[in-house]
């Protein structure tokens, strides 16, 4: 007889949009029976929790996470300062500190020396407790650059990236990570070069580079996402058979009218930026830094939610992984953006950080809600998000984690030393000039 799990009594949110609403929640083996009057569920010696007083919701899905990084403060640390099997290792806890933020899913589109797949695989295995992964290889970039500029090569590997020249290149590498067992395919398609940053981020690839990355996905079954921040790369994206758009900034109207024509779905991760703008002096943030983030949201909200109104599916994920948006922490801030900047109501955002983001982990009607079928991904929270999206920001309000079915109960990590040359260590953060020592 299959094993039954009952949140008795709770206040659920569905992560569909709908409103909250008194009921009780019946999983058997790792999906949910039925939702609703507990007389009218057939009950057999069930573990029971009583979820009296707290509210029940979807596990969130962070659709844009970057696992394998471990929280670099800088390109140079990234790509010069990590080995490949402590990495992995890292990882594997890092995945274990999302998880305990409530994060029963996510997304990372590229990873450092494709360490992604074997991580993924390792949790589907049960070797670890960790979210719903899905993963990426390498992503794909031209000679000209993503956004560390010189510290690509001029071809091969460096990080996260692969570089490729043409199409053969193109054409290997997406096989390639095809028989390694990605989920995604990604590609970089903006990046800053120099002479050209004040203009931001200019587009690095051909229309027809781009549709040689789909077209040879596709034939592979794997779905491209790609990474945006201008206007006529979102629009070439979409154009060239993109399945999903990372950021998808400074859209102009053409832009948006392609990514409503074709309803593809965007994730616009702007966590990192909100991170820099609104708390950047308290981590020695440049100040024009500071501002030029705080622009690219401004600028960038409208549009988003003329998207989102038009029809197009809108995700929340975070760049999760950087020194400013560490593993455990911040998952649940691109709501509070959504909330705050775009206009969405927090029943809207659950849905965008819940519901919507199966399609970013290959599970898109299997999770994300709280419905008869679904599998049993969920959190049991102290107070309420649908009023509040912030409170899902303090862990302790999370009083439960449901993942496929099952209670989780996450070891204690250990408190973690430094570890030789893992990390920059510059000498200043700026030159020392004999004239300063003088006020001294």
């Amino acid at each position: 007889m299959t094993n039954q799990l009952l949140i008795d009594k709770v206040r659920i949110i569905d992560g569909l949009g709908n409103a909250p609403f008194e009921g009780s929640v019946l999983v058997e083996g790792n999906r949910i029976a039925a939702v609703g009057d507990r007389s009218s569920m057939n009950l057999h010696a069930p573990e029971i929790i009583d979820g009296a007083g707290y509210h029940l919701m979807p596990g969130l899905i962070d659709a844009h996470c970057h696992v394998t990084f471990d929280e670099p403060h800088s390109n140079d640390e990234l790509f010069f300062h990590r080995r490949e099997a402590l990495s992995a290792l890292i990882a594997a806890r890092n995945a274990q500190r999302v998880l305990s933020a409530g994060v029963t899913g996510f997304l990372d589109a590229d990873c450092i020396f494709d360490i992604g797949v074997d991580l993924r695989d390792a949790i589907d295995a049960g070797v670890l407790v960790g979210p719903r992964m899905s993963t990426g290889g390498n992503a794909l970039l031209t000679s000209v650059g993503g956004t560390a500029g010189l510290l690509f090569p001029e071809q091969g590997r460096r990080g996260y990236a692969k570089i490729v020249r043409g199409r053969d290149e193109i054409v290997a590498e997406v096989r390639r990570q095809a028989k390694m067992g990605v989920d995604w395919i990604k590609v970089h398609v903006t990046g800053l070069i120099p002479r050209q940053r004040h203009k931001g981020e200019i587009q690095a690839w051909s229309f027809d580079e781009l549709r040689t990355v789909c077209d040879t996905a596709h034939e592979l079954g794997i779905p491209v996402t790609g990474h945006c921040r201008n206007p006529q790369s979102t629009i070439d994206c979409v154009r060239a058979g993109f399945d999903m758009i990372l950021h998808a900034t400074f859209m102009n109207e053409e832009a948006l009218e392609a990514v409503i024509e074709h309803r593809t779905p965007i994730v616009p991760t702007f966590t990192f930026q909100a991170n820099l703008a609104d708390y950047g002096d308290r981590v020695g943030a440049d100040p024009a830094l500071r501002d030029l983030f705080r622009r690219e949201i401004a600028d960038s909200a409208e549009t988003i939610r003329r998207a989102y109104d038009g029809g197009v599916p809108v995700l929340c994920g975070t760049e999760t992984g950087f020194s400013l948006t560490p593993y455990g922490e911040w998952h649940y801030r691109e709501m509070e953006i959504f909330v705050r900047d775009i206009g969405f109501t927090p029943l809207e955002a659950i849905r965008a950080a819940t519901s919507e983001c199966g399609r970013a982990i290959g599970l898109q009607g299997e999770v994300g809600a709280i419905e008869v079928g679904r599998l049993a991904d969920m959190l049991l929270i102290d107070g309420d998000p649908s009023s509040d999206v912030t409170l899902l920001g303090d862990k302790s309000r999370i009083r439960g984690i449901v993942l496929d079915g099952q209670r989780v109960r996450l070891p204690e990590l250990p408190e973690r030393r430094p570890i030789s040359g893992w990390r920059v260590s510059p000498y200043s953060t700026g030159p020392l000039y004999w004239r300063d020592t003088r006020d001294a």
